[in-house]
């Protein structure tokens, strides 16, 4: 077989295969869109309850230990834990720990209203931690 006759059949499938596209039932183009067109739903997130009880607290000042931030975040609920990170050979503070509270619900508000708190010319960080 030729080239002439190789070219021929190409351009004669091709004739068939935009007949049959032009021809489908549905008015829709050629083509399907990359990022998904109308038919495309998106699904929807149920929200979990958040059951995290633990807070990072972060840029925790110079003088600001275990006892003093047991006395002041003691305000807001029952304290099951707390931990500041310490340098191993000199056991200075490394300026940021953890506090675990009994309630999801406690540890929220805490997150919530400690963030950016000024403290000893230090705006804290706090996060919750999920679980």
């Amino acid at each position: 077989m030729g080239t002439k006759a190789k070219k021929k059949s190409i351009v004669k499938n091709l004739k068939k295969a935009s007949a049959q596209f032009s021809t489908s039932k549905d008015d829709s183009p050629d083509f399907v869109p990359l990022e998904g067109g109308p038919a495309r739903k998106i699904p929807k997130i149920e929200e979990r309850e958040n059951k995290a009880t633990v807070l990072y607290i972060g840029r925790i000042p110079h003088g600001f230990y275990e006892n003093e931030m047991e006395g002041f975040f003691k305000q807001f609920g029952t304290i099951k834990r707390l931990r500041i990170a310490r340098n191993r050979k000199t056991g200075k503070s490394r300026h940021f720990g953890f506090i675990e509270f009994e309630s999801p619900e406690v540890a929220k508000v805490v997150s919530e209203c400690m963030h950016n708190f000024l403290l000893f010319e230090h705006l804290l960080q706090v996060h919750l931690v999920p679980p």
